[in-house]
């Protein structure tokens, strides 16, 4: 009897286990808030050209890779609570034998840290008829992208944070000491024990670039640095210093140089975390577009502006807004020996031929400059009894015609108003409809649900929802970035974004400019103007599903290796196809991936190289 008892006692316990086992995983398959599947990355459709391998296997970095240890989130596949991408993302996870897979590259590295493919293909250099006008300078792309990557420069370090990263960079991350030696007298760099140090110095700030600053707004109240001005040009910059101090004025500058001229300044600006690129006024255009800049500025900076027929100030009158400013640094203002009197003689009669006028202009010796402004209408150049330049005809300004074109030789008729107008002050230029917009009902509409959209998903998806260390991100980049939104949505956060316009796609350069932020054109089938480790954060969003018509995969991807620094995110929103294709390439660099409702794929780049 007390057998039976025994029994029955263990047949209802069992029964009582059963039921609570049951109920456990009947609440786990139907509870969308409960991540079942952490670990997971996007699976690769395997192709018969291609191999496989499984990333579920530990790979270990070579051991002469001297980078330092970074740290990674957790791969991890959300689902998502919509019913129609959960259910597409649990087929992609039914095979387990497509999870975490890779594609089986024999990836090489480039020969130098600092490999820039179109400005160091030494080949079409060696080519060239003339080196004249900087055309050494301007960009000359090898037919096919290069397939390596950029080795790390020995003991490389993470980079410093901002604001610090303004005032002192690790010196291991750009180790070229030749321009602390070359301009030791003008305090642009001083080395200090294992950093680069940044006092403020520069060839015409003799009393430090806050005071520089400052004395031009004086001279120039109607300037209003952060308010009236909010975006800037800095032609052969330095080190930056200019722009990087004029942040703390609400400006943002695009500081440019030539690679190379004063050893890798470009390179000390990105390290330092101040928007820079490398472009030359050569025989080619900016790729900028026209009426973009409210003030210019140049210090000391070895352009040649009456050279060449005048065409690089023609250059500077083309992307320099209708009323905007000039600001030019320079001995001619002030010296008077023979040599300096005739280069001003000859920038007087070409402004004067452009019909800019000077509002103001200092003859000091520490603080020498002549600020310039731009007309605001044609009347001016209707008025001239020497119509020269000449006023261009329509086809030689026409949208998106700043890629590869050369300099012009005439004036571009102003826009007329309301087009033509000065756009409010900031910050309420960022949300107001562009001014380049006026008249195209439909761009308005498409802007203002673009602004609206970006708004929503930057709150609720990209701060918040994806596996990015914010903390972290400073210098950004927008791969494709229409009105700006996504630039618009981060002017909170203590970061900048270069926001690139392919130029395949719609021109809306100009709208973004109006908006008071910054922009480049360029093609992605090509390598980008700067040096590699730039970047903290890559965005695209349906870039990578048109770039793929025209472009190779593997190369662009190998472009954004170059671009990003260890330790940086690729945040991709695209298509599902896309993705598939996509992620396994990030895989075989040795990438942490992350994907967020089937719709968003986050990379991390890790330290290792081949």
């Amino acid at each position: 009897m007390i057998k039976n008892i025994f029994q029955s006692r263990k047949l209802s316990g069992l029964c009582v286990l059963s039921i609570l086992l049951v109920s456990v995983t009947i609440l786990l398959l139907t509870n969308d808030t409960i991540d079942l599947f952490p670990y997971l990355s996007l699976p690769y459709l395997p192709r018969s050209s291609l191999s496989v391998i499984p990333t579920s296997t530990p790979i270990s970095s070579p051991t002469n890779d001297s980078s330092p240890p970074l740290e990674s989130p957790v791969n991890q596949t959300r689902v998502d609570d919509h019913p129609d991408d959960q259910g597409l993302e649990l087929d992609w996870l039914k095979d387990d034998k497509q999870w975490n897979v890779s594609l089986k590259i024999d990836w090489k590295r480039c020969e130098s840290p600092d490999y820039i493919p179109c400005l160091d293909n030494t080949k079409a250099i060696k080519k060239l008829k003339s080196k004249r006008n900087m055309e050494h300078r301007e960009r000359h792309c090898p037919e096919r992208s290069p397939k390596c990557l950029v080795p790390l420069p020995q003991h490389y370090k993470v980079p410093l944070p901002w604001p610090q990263s303004r005032d002192m960079i690790w010196y291991d991350n750009v180790p070229h000491p030749k321009l602390v030696e070359y301009k030791k007298d003008q305090n642009w760099v001083r080395k200090s024990g294992p950093f680069f140090v940044f006092p403020g110095g520069g060839t015409q700030f003799k009393d430090g670039v806050i005071h520089y600053i400052n004395f031009i707004q004086k001279t120039l109240p109607i300037l209003d640095w952060g308010k009236k001005v909010r975006v800037v040009l800095d032609v052969g910059c330095g080190v930056a210093s200019f722009g990087g101090t004029l942040l703390d004025k609400n400006v943002i500058t695009m500081s440019f140089a030539p690679k190379d001229e004063h050893e890798a300044q470009i390179q000390f600006a990105l390290e330092r975390g101040i928007p820079a690129t490398l472009a030359v006024i050569g025989t080619q255009k900016l790729p900028f577009p026209d009426n973009a800049y409210d003030v210019i500025h140049c210090a000391r900076c070895r352009v040649h502006w009456h050279g060449y027929g005048g065409r690089p100030l023609l250059e500077l009158n083309r992307v320099l807004r209708p009323g905007g400013f000039f600001v030019w640094s320079a001995t001619p203002v002030y010296q008077h020996d023979e040599g300096h009197r005739n280069v001003w003689k000859t920038m007087e009669s070409l402004t004067t031929s452009m019909c800019w006028k000077v509002v103001a202009r200092t003859r000091f010796t520490k603080v020498g400059f002549v600020i310039y402004q731009k007309p605001d209408s044609d009347s001016c150049y209707e008025s001239r009894k020497n119509k020269d330049p000449p006023l261009c005809i329509e086809e030689e300004t026409k949208k998106n015609s700043s890629w590869y074109t050369p300099l012009l030789t005439c004036l571009p008729k102003l826009p007329v108003s309301p087009i033509g107008k000065w756009p409010s002050g900031w910050p309420e230029r960022l949300t107001e409809t562009p001014v380049s917009l006026f008249r195209e009902q439909r761009s308005e509409e498409s802007f203002r649900e673009d602004s609206k959209l970006w708004s929503g998903v930057m709150s609720n998806i990209y701060l918040y929802s994806l596996a990015i260390n914010w903390t972290r991100i400073h210098n950004v980049m927008d791969m494709n970035a229409g009105y700006g939104g996504f630039a618009a949505a981060l002017i909170n956060k203590p970061l900048w974004v270069m926001n690139v316009i392919p130029v395949e796609g719609e021109d809306t350069l100009s709208t973004i400019f109006d908006r008071g932020l910054i922009g480049i054109y360029h093609d992605w089938c090509e390598s980008f103007n700067t040096y590699p480790r730039s970047y903290d954060l890559l965005h695209s969003s349906f870039l990578f599903t048109n770039l793929s018509q025209r472009c190779d995969l593997m190369e662009v991807v190998v472009e954004i290796d170059r671009i990003l620094r260890p330790g940086g995110y690729l945040a991709v929103q695209d298509t599902v196809e896309m993705l598939k294709k996509l992620n396994p390439i990030l895989l075989s660099l040795r990438w942490s991936t992350n994907l967020y409702r089937g719709k968003f794929l986050v990379g991390l780049k890790s330290s290792w190289r081949p």
